[in-house]
């Protein structure tokens, strides 16, 4: 289709449909019952930046800002950036190794219910078949629809499938390119792999100048719509440059299609945006490596990474434990949220030891105690104990210190699940939320407790209730990782 004919068909849509281009009608979009069902998903960064695995997933850009480690290395590397440029990485991309279905049962294994790929990264190579630009990996590098066999795998094995678009951010992602003698000075045109190169600015400033152009945006709604009708995706991420002034218009275009595209096909969708990049109710929330302090009433997400320090595979990545991955998981679950966890597949499409040790940990804990995590809700309270979470985003720097006081609550039906960060050695547990009334008020909770077990161990388990609190002792049980204590109601 003719772009002028596909802008005219995503108009079309939106005048016909339900939901039109405004935060008002964008805000009656409901988030589906499955979304809320959806707590552990599976982030993938994985793209020419996985050649290079130097720094991380920003190398596109970083190798042509000057005096950079990332322009030294590369110029060490690879030669300089007038012979050498990020585009000479294409044919280098082999993925000679890259099996969909391995990687569909190791997600399926770790107890993820979702998966969300990157489809298009920032340096503006998309992951998939395209008809608006010849620059993908289906027609280049690898060529194969990476997108398209990830999503036949994931689907077959009872996946929920999204994507993620970062393309937005391409505006100036490759600008610093034009501050010297290098590759990203040929033809600035609609269609070419650098395009559009503008300075970069500060990226932060919801009114940065040069502001995209209407050309590009149209383009990038293009390739979002494109994205969408090709593979159907139930979930569409998008990283943070959406919230600028200009795009905002054609952000209300996009939302408004896949909202009807997703109504006409009767799945539902949901939209997951950072900072305030949408209206409160319009999509869902996310945070960037970190997440919220308290529960919230609304559903919502935080993505995460395996590595500490890049998104992509690098030689040099720093890898969080199993722990460290569970304890993030089990608190954001606490609090309403589901948890989007990144791995970074080597160039060959291989997935490291690393990652896939990382991955199998966590699967073990999820086949055990998964009950506790998946269809659970949160409980009148979410926490209990003395360490304190970092709100906000990129908080998941520094490795978090729980305790044995530290519990993190959830619920279902007749079961309450009270979840120990930390397991002692004694293996005893008070959980001072249940305690029972005093003669001055009322306790958190009032109820009868039936019977009280570990998950994951038949032994006999001691517990008694006074007015300090719901004392649980199994000193047979020992873990490295957290531990579930299954509290049945009458």
């Amino acid at each position: 289709m003719e772009r002028k004919d596909y802008l005219a068909e995503i108009d079309r849509v939106n005048r016909d449909g339900k939901y039109k281009a405004d935060w008002d009608s964008l805000a009656n979009h409901p988030i589906p019952s499955w979304y809320t069902k959806l707590k552990f998903g599976i982030f993938i960064h994985w793209g020419l930046y996985s050649v290079p695995a130097y720094d991380n997933e920003w190398y596109s850009r970083n190798m042509y800002v000057q005096g950079s480690k990332a322009f030294e290395h590369h110029q060490k590397t690879y030669g300089h950036q007038k012979d050498f440029g990020y585009k000479d990485f294409i044919p280098l991309f082999k993925a000679e190794k890259f099996d969909p279905d391995s990687w569909a049962k190791l997600f399926k294994e770790a107890g993820a219910q979702y998966v969300t790929p990157v489809a298009e990264h920032h340096d503006g190579f998309q992951m998939y078949q395209s008809e608006l630009s010849k620059w993908n990996a289906a027609q280049m590098g690898p060529c194969r629809d990476i997108i398209g066999e990830l999503k036949e795998s994931c689907e077959a094995r009872g996946l929920c499938f999204g994507a993620s678009s970062h393309r937005v951010e391409h505006w100036f992602f490759m600008g610093h390119g034009r501050d010297f003698d290098s590759d990203v000075k040929e033809p600035m045109e609609l269609g070419d792999f650098y395009w559009p190169a503008q300075p970069e600015g500060d990226h932060q400033d919801l009114f940065s100048v040069p502001m995209p152009t209407d050309e590009f945006l149209e383009d990038w709604l293009l390739r979002c719509c494109e994205l969408i009708d090709k593979y159907k995706p139930t979930i569409l991420y998008f990283d943070w440059w959406i919230e600028h002034s200009a795009v905002k218009p054609y952000l209300k275009r996009f939302a408004a299609y896949y909202y009807n595209r997703a109504d006409e096909w009767g799945t539902g969708c949901v939209i997951h945006y950072k900072h305030d990049a949408f209206p409160f109710g319009c999509a869902v929330a996310d945070v960037e490596r970190g997440q919220f302090a308290q529960a919230k009433p609304y559903p919502w997400q935080s993505d995460t990474a395996i590595a500490r320090n890049s998104w992509c595979y690098t030689e040099n990545n720093d890898y969080k434990t199993a722990r460290d991955i569970l304890w993030d998981l089990i608190d954001v679950v606490s609090k309403n949220g589901r948890m989007l966890l990144n791995v970074g597949p080597k160039s060959d499409g291989t997935i490291g030891d690393e990652d896939r040790k990382v991955l199998e940990d966590i699967g073990r804990w999820m086949l055990q105690n998964g009950e506790a995590i998946y269809d659970s809700t949160t409980w009148r309270l979410s926490q209990e104990g003395p360490t304190e979470i970092s709100e906000g985003q990129f908080a998941d720097g520094v490795a978090k210190r729980f305790t044995s006081k530290d519990i993190r609550y959830t619920c279902k039906g007749s079961s309450l699940y009270a979840i120990a960060m930390v397991w002692p050695s004694d293996g005893r547990v008070d959980l001072e939320s249940l305690r029972e009334a005093d003669a001055s008020k009322l306790p958190l909770f009032h109820g009868m407790i039936k019977n009280v077990q570990i998950i994951g161990h038949n032994d006999s388990v001691a517990w008694k209730r006074d007015q300090e609190a719901l004392h649980v002792s199994a000193p047979t049980v020992t873990s490295d990782l957290p531990v579930v204590i299954k509290i049945t109601l009458d």
